[in-house]
C-alpha cells in the first residue's frame, strides 16, 4: 500500500490532516484539533482528494466517514507519520537524531520534514539497512518495526552500551520484557503501547568479592545465581537497571553499579553498610 503513495508529492501537514479527520470522523472537531478553521481543513482535504484520487470522506448528517481507499491509507500513513515524528521530535527537544531507512522515498519525505520543522541541522536521515548499519554510539533507540524485524535486529540492541535507551512503538523485542510499557490516551485509534527498555550491563561469570566468590547466570536484565563463601553457599536473585545493579543474598542486600569488569557499590546487613567491591574472574 506504501508504494501507492507518491511521497514526493505529499506535504506532510496534509497527511496529519488527513490522521486527524480519519480520528475525529468530522471536519469542524478535526479543525479544532489542528487549530484550523474549517475552510482550511476542506480545502486541504480537497487537494489530498486530487492527490490520491479518491472522495477519501463522505458527508453523513453526523459528520464523515471514509472511503474503502481512506480506511486502507489510514495505517501507512500513521506509520510514515510517526517515523518522520519520532527523529524530529528528538531535534526539537535539542538531541541530534539520525534516522535509517529503507524506503528512500520516506527518507527524502522525512527530510522535507525535518527542514520545514527548522531541524534539518539535528535531525538527519538516511537510506540504508538497520541490521548492516552501525549504531552502536547511539544513548536511545526508537524502534517501528515488526515483531520479527525487532527479533533479529536484538543482538546489537544488547550489545550497546548500558543504560541505553529503547523506545518501540507497539511491538516487543521478543522474550525481553520491557522495563517500562505505557498507553497513549483514550483518543487514540492506532499504534498506542510505548515499550522502554534499558540495555543492561553484561553481568554473567564468575565475580570475587570480600563476601566469596559470586556466579550469576543472566536473562536480559534479570540474574539468578549463587554466592559462596569458605563455610557455605547461599542462593543470589537480582536485577538490572542499565549499569546499576541490585541483588539480594543471604540477609545482605547489594546495590551497584557496573562498570565493565568492575561492580561498586554498598553492601548492606541488618542496617548497616559495608563497601561492595567485586571484579569478574571468570566467565
Amino acid at each position: 500500500m506504501l508504494n501507492e503513495i507518491n511521497l514526493a508529492r505529499i506535504d506532510l501537514n496534509l497527511l496529519a490532516l488527513f490522521e486527524v479527520i480519519f480520528a475525529e470522523r468530522h471536519v469542524g472537531r478535526a479543525a479544532a484539533r489542528l487549530n484550523l478553521t474549517a475552510s482550511a481543513v476542506s480545502h486541504g482535504l480537497s487537494r489530498l482528494r486530487r492527490l490520491l484520487n479518491d472522495p477519501l470522506f463522505l458527508r453523513t448528517p453526523k459528520g464523515v466517514l471514509p472511503t474503502a481507499r481512506a480506511s486502507a491509507l489510514a495505517e501507512p500513513i500513521a506509520d510514515v507519520l510517526a517515523r518522520a515524528r519520532n527523529v524530529i521530535a528528538a531535534a526539537k527537544r535539542g538531541a541530534r537524531a539520525h534516522g535509517i531507512e529503507y524506503d528512500a522515498e520516506l527518507v527524502e519525505f522525512s527530510k522535507r520534514a525535518a527542514a520545514k520543522a527548522g531541524v534539518a541541522d539535528k535531525a538527519t536521515f538516511e537510506k540504508a539497512d538497520i541490521f548492516a548499519s552501525d549504531f552502536s554510539k547511539a544513548t536511545v533507540i526508537v524502534l517501528f518495526l515488526t515483531p520479527e524485524m525487532n527479533i533479529r535486529l536484538r543482538p546489537k540492541l544488547l550489545a550497546l552500551k548500558p543504560g541505553a535507551r529503547i523506545v518501540a512503538n507497539t511491538f516487543a523485542i521478543g522474550d525481553w520484557n520491557a522495563d517500562q510499557t505505557f498507553t497513549a490516551p483514550d483518543n487514540c485509534e492506532r499504534w498506542c503501547t510505548g515499550r522502554l527498555w534499558l540495555v543492561p550491563a553484561r553481568v554473567e561469570g564468575v565475580w570475587k568479592l570480600a563476601e566469596g566468590e559470586l556466579k550469576l547466570r543472566q536473562t536480559y536484565q534479570t540474574f539468578t545465581g549463587t554466592l559462596k563463601s569458605v563455610s557455605e553457599s547461599a542462593p543470589v536473585a537480582g536485577k538490572l537497571r542499565g549499569a546499576e545493579i541490585f541483588f539480594n543474598s543471604r540477609n545482605t542486600q547489594f546495590t551497584g553499579r557496573v562498570d565493565g569488569q568492575v561492580i561498586d557499590g554498598i553492601a548492606r546487613t541488618a542496617g548497616t553498610d559495608s563497601k561492595l567491591h567485586a571484579t569478574r574472574i571468570g566467565d
